[in-house]
């Protein structure tokens, strides 16, 4: 059992040991507890109940009901053959809704699975193509996570799109990733021009889509033609992404406590196995706190939920783009949480590809 499934279990079992639920009405009769704000600003919030929003779609409401509820079972956290438990039922629901075909294969010598849509690549997508590169903490999720950010861009949108097999801690720790995705697209470049090739990824494949960036400028590789960070940011912190949402949206994205305050002695210091070793300030680790590598970023389209314990990053990060005078685009679906597009079942999944597809097909070349 890897590091990154032992913690899932770990914070599920305490989750339930502390007796995690709804909470309790308050007595009618009782005033309303007070909000306690210290001379610093920090602020002592009493317990409260949370519903699931209303603005969202009846598909969707169930959603976050079942995954709240899932996030407290231990064993819907295990991974087999690479897919949590989960997720197994998204997996199959898009396969039999994404006619895709896929090639097993190295490029650059990175293993890599390369997808096509069986009705063929799109015309004005022949010159182009689609770098993922999946979520799962750096640690796992290949090829689950891998499979559902793949086929459906490549199927709804008629893309040819790669997904890279990347080194993940426990074995390996950075740059690993970071070379292979360079090794991945020195490669495309021989067939592809840079402005044509877009990357994304969802959660630590948007943190590496970001860092990935940072690296090519670092190494005098050309400028990729856009990049989506989705359910991610370019910053980093000793609870995960960094700011309000650190505190806020763990418990109502994920049904995990929020993060522990006072924090620790390296507020910076991140969490992340593959991280371990590296310099919170390093542009290569978290890319928004250069200015100047910001400002040599690509057309930038950035994905979130108000759920998503990455929500304060990945705004923060939008903000410093448009500041820079970088095209970026901020997208945030109300009531959504972390890496919610995997479920396309819901009509918000469905606006989250429309919303990727249209991104890219109006900022690469071709």
């Amino acid at each position: 059992m890897d590091l990154r499934r032992r913690a899932y279990i770990a914070t599920a079992v305490l989750l339930m040991l502390s007796g995690a639920c709804p909470a309790l009405a308050q007595d009618a009769a009782s005033p309303p507890a007070a909000v306690v704000v210290d001379a610093e600003g920090t602020v002592q919030v009493p317990a409260m109940t949370v519903p699931v929003s209303r603005l969202l779609s009846p598909e969707a409401r169930a959603y976050v009901a079942e995954h709240l509820n899932q996030m407290q079972q231990p064993a819907m956290l295990e991974e087999k053959d690479g897919v949590p438990v989960f997720m197994q039922p998204y997996l199959a629901s898009q396969k039999a809704q994404f006619a895709v075909d896929r090639q097993d294969t190295t490029i650059g010598g990175v293993h890599v699975y390369d997808y096509t849509p069986k009705a063929g690549i799109r015309p004005e997508n022949e010159n182009r193509v689609l770098i993922n590169l999946h979520g799962g903490g750096f640690m796992a999720c290949f090829p689950g996570c891998a499979e559902l950010e793949s086929m459906p861009l490549a199927a709804l949108g008629g893309f040819r799109v790669v997904t890279v097999d990347y080194r993940q801690a426990p074995k390996h720790r950075f740059p690993a990733a970071s070379e292979d995705v360079a090794a991945v697209y020195r490669e495309l470049l021989k067939t592809y021009p840079a402005e044509n090739i877009g990357i994304y990824g969802c959660s630590a494949g948007g943190m590496l889509t970001a860092m990935s960036v940072a690296w090519f400028q670092a190494h005098d590789l050309p400028r990729p033609g856009a990049v989506g960070v989705f359910c991610a940011g370019s910053t980093l912190s000793s609870a995960g992404f960094g700011g309000d949402a650190d505190y806020v949206n763990g418990p109502v994205g994920d049904a995990r406590p929020p993060a522990p305050w006072p924090g620790p002695a390296d507020p910076d210091k991140n969490p992340l196995p593959y991280l371990e070793g590296t310099d919170p300030k390093d542009p290569l680790v978290a890319p928004a706190v250069s200015d100047a590598v910001l400002s040599r970023f690509p057309p930038t389209l950035i994905i979130t939920g108000t759920r998503g314990f990455e929500l304060s990053s990945a705004v923060y990060t939008h903000t410093q783009l448009v500041r820079l005078g970088v095209d970026a685009e901020l997208h945030v679906w109300e009531g959504l949480f972390h890496g919610f597009f995997y479920n396309a079942d819901i009509p918000e999944s469905r606006q989250a590809y429309d919303v990727m597809l249209r991104f890219f097909d109006h900022r690469l070349g071709r």
